[in-house]
């Protein structure tokens, strides 16, 4: 999720080469990016183990909870959209620092707030400042590096994604358990300052052609996504069938049909859709979509479950949640070392989705009385399905595309891989509501067991765990029927000249595509 970012701005900065580097300190500006990746990514994942606390804090539950992790991931990935572009057009250290100030302002709101829809507000905040530490940070790195200096930042870069995503859940755990979620929050907001701290000594840089901000298309992505995500989460309360639900929905799928018209004619468009039209980028495309909606759904909402139905405390759901995040620290390095030995890399994305899938399925054994070591088989398969796509998707998608577009494909790829993050938290939540809200035949009632309000076994947690089941399925299922799409897109033909489409997926990651 995160890793494309950086390699988009890597991409786009030669036009930087006339820029001075003089004032730069690339140790400082290695530490601040890699700190703020961290965070950025812990707070992605992190969030969802004091969804619980807040909960009976602020006497909130439903839609408005929902959004505390939603809102988050909303903004982070509809603001990334367009903060390459103003990085290269203000100055990537101005866009770093701001980014840094929204994070630390929104964190220090989130810990200070007693009203759940001021802490919404705050965590859309929040996100903003994410999305502008990871856009412009990547692109600093990209300015202040050659090489194999760049490469191995780079490769720092992804890593710190890649633990910060893995150790969020834990660390938050013990970090609410230890002190309260209001000064984790605070515990977000000082590294934040931390990191702005660090831009100060950072040189600055920007494009030296000034470049167009597609204004119109940036617009009309943001607020089509924004209305979508809000009558998903919105409509178990509301109703489906209600005129607010209903028209959120039309208009967010008016708006997205102009973004795509104004895509097709914008001179830079933030979304290039030609790329639409290879059949084996869009396959790579739909493999990362498929690990999100495989993977998302159960880091955000199983902790809730956990502390709601079992009565664990916030550490110990931290902690079991390793058996899904830890994985995604080993596996990224495996299945990449086993690419650039010549396994190959379609059939290696194929088991990593039967993974993914086969761990939502197996994860219909989740109960009330289930243990630790009873929920590590499909734990354990999620989020190995999830790092073995870490590690190849990225790059063989844009081992596909020529040269010349490759940062148009990593915008692309991470666009709708954020886009799809956003959607999956909230289509998970709203599943989990209206299925108990359909058996209990109360919204109030569905809406406090999904916000973990259920009081250990007895009704309400069959209820709670029956609708686990048919999300589990109904995830399981949607992701192996995307396995075959890719698997299918993956295996036809590239060309005239008979030449399988997977033919070179067995090339090393990053290398550069076959010709003819």
């Amino acid at each position: 999720m995160l890793v494309t970012t950086s390699d988009t701005k890597e991409r786009r900065v030669p036009t930087t080469r006339s820029q001075p580097r003089q004032g730069s300190r690339p140790g400082i500006l290695l530490a601040s990016v890699m700190l703020g990746v961290l965070v950025v990514a812990m707070s992605i994942s992190g969030t969802a183990v004091a969804v619980p606390d807040i909960g009976v804090d602020l006497e909130a539950s439903g839609a408005a909870l929902h959004w505390v992790v939603a809102g988050y991931n909303l903004t982070f990935a509809a603001f990334t959209l367009v903060c390459g572009s103003l990085a290269d057009l203000f100055g990537r250290r101005l866009l770093f620092a701001v980014g840094a100030v929204l994070f630390c302002a929104g964190n220090l709101a989130s810990a200070l707030v007693g009203d759940i829809l001021l802490l919404d507000a705050a965590r859309l905040l929040t996100g903003v400042g994410g999305a502008a530490i990871m856009a412009s940070g990547g692109a600093l790195l990209a300015t202040a590096f050659d090489g194999a200096a760049r490469t191995r930042a780079f490769a720092a870069m992804g890593t710190m994604a890649g633990v910060g995503i893995a150790v969020g859940p834990t660390l938050s755990g013990l970090l609410i358990g230890a002190v309260g979620w209001r000064t984790a929050f605070l515990v977000y907001a000082v590294v934040g300052l931390l990191i702005l701290v660090g831009s100060v000594f950072v040189a600055e840089s920007r494009a030296s052609e000034r470049p167009r901000v597609d204004w119109g298309g940036a617009v009309t992505f943001v607020v089509s996504l924004t209305l979508v995500m809000y009558a998903v989460i919105e409509a178990p309360e509301a109703g489906w069938g209600t005129p607010v639900v209903v028209g959120a929905l039309a208009a967010g799928a008016v708006l997205m049909v102009v973004f795509l018209a104004i895509e097709r004619r914008a001179v830079q468009p933030v979304l290039d859709l030609s790329l639409v039209r290879d059949g084996r980028f869009m396959a790579w495309c739909l493999a990362t979509l498929t690990t999100s909606i495989g993977f998302l759904g159960v880091l955000v909402f199983l902790p809730t479950y956990l502390q709601g139905v079992q009565g664990v405390s916030a550490q110990t759901a931290g902690l079991m949640m390793l058996m899904l995040t830890a994985p995604v620290l080993v596996a990224p390095s495996l299945g990449g070392w086993l690419v650039t030995k010549g396994v190959s890399a379609r059939g290696m994305i194929v088991l990593a989705l039967l993974f993914v899938a086969g761990g939502n399925a197996l994860l219909t054994v989740l109960h009330p009385q289930i243990s630790a070591l009873g929920l590590a088989p499909p734990l354990v398969l999620i989020g190995t399905g999830m790092g073995l796509s870490f590690g190849i998707t990225d790059g063989q998608a844009m081992s596909v595309i020529e040269p010349r577009r490759v940062g148009m494909a990593a915008g692309f790829l991470n666009t709708l891989r954020g886009g799809a993050e956003a959607l999956v938290i909230a289509v998970f939540g709203a599943a989990l509501t209206s299925i108990v809200a359909a058996r209990t035949g109360s919204f109030e009632a569905a809406a406090r067991v999904t916000a973990g309000e259920v009081g250990g076994s007895g009704e309400l947690a069959d209820h709670f765990t029956a609708a686990w089941d048919t999300t589990s399925w109904g995830v399981a299922a949607l992701s192996l029927l995307a396995t075959v799409g890719v698997f299918v897109l993956l295996a036809r033909r590239r060309d005239g000249a008979g030449r399988d489409q997977g033919q070179d997926d067995t090339a090393p990651v990053g290398a550069e595509p076959a010709k003819g």
